[in-house]
Parts: structure tokens; C-alpha cells; sequence
């Protein structure tokens, strides 16, 4: 085993983990598995980032999971056109608005702040 340095070795790599994948727990295959995921996950962590999303698309996430239609943020945003605004990418969010929708959507602030 190597570290993964180009796209050829994570082929490989990836090629090699599909063999060895189910191999049994204690045997040193396993432990060969197990080292070759850690490989494979540092070098999709490096080349392969997941961005975390923008705070609109949790925001309209949170609100198909509660069932919310936009007039329903007016309550805590204000008006019905600063909901759209906010909602259509306009207009950014104040951090008063960011506490409030964090409280009243169980939406962590960490997600609303970018």
C-alpha cells in the first residue's frame, strides 16, 4: 500500500478495496481494507471536497420538511417581498433574522451564517 498521489493510484485503489471489501473481521485483509478506506478518504477529502450549502438552500430545505410555504416566514423575516428577496438570493440575511429562523426552524446557526 502507498499514499494516493494521482488519479491512477485511486483507481487502483478503488479496484483493489472492491476485493477486499468484505473481508473478514481480525484477518489481516480486513486490516488491509480498513488502511486502504483511510487512503481512499484523504484523497477524496482533498480532491473531492462536499462544499456545505448555502444558507437559502437549508432554509427552503427546512421549510419542504416542515411543509412551510414562503408566506409562513413573514411572520419572523417581515414582509412578504423581504421573503422573497431573501428567498430568491437578494437580500442577505441579518443576524437578527439568523436567530430568529435558527429558533423557530431548529435550522443550527452554523448553517445560516456565509
Amino acid at each position: 500500500m502507498k499514499v494516493i498521489k494521482t488519479e491512477q493510484d485511486y483507481q487502483d485503489a478503488l479496484a483493489k478495496m472492491a476485493t477486499i471489501f468484505h473481508a473478514e473481521q481480525g484477518t489481516t485483509e480486513h486490516e488491509d481494507a480498513e488502511l486502504l478506506m483511510a487512503l481512499i478518504e484523504h484523497y477524496e477529502l482533498k480532491h473531492f471536497p462536499i462544499l456545505p450549502p448555502e444558507p437559502i438552500e437549508v432554509i427552503k430545505f427546512r421549510m419542504d420538511q416542515l411543509k412551510l410555504k414562503r408566506k409562513d416566514l413573514e411572520k419572523w423575516l417581515g414582509t412578504r417581498s423581504r421573503v422573497s428577496e431573501i428567498l430568491n438570493g437578494k437580500r442577505s440575511l441579518s443576524l437578527q433574522m439568523i436567530k430568529v429562523l435558527s429558533k423557530e426552524l431548529g435550522i443550527p446557526a452554523g448553517a445560516l451564517l456565509r
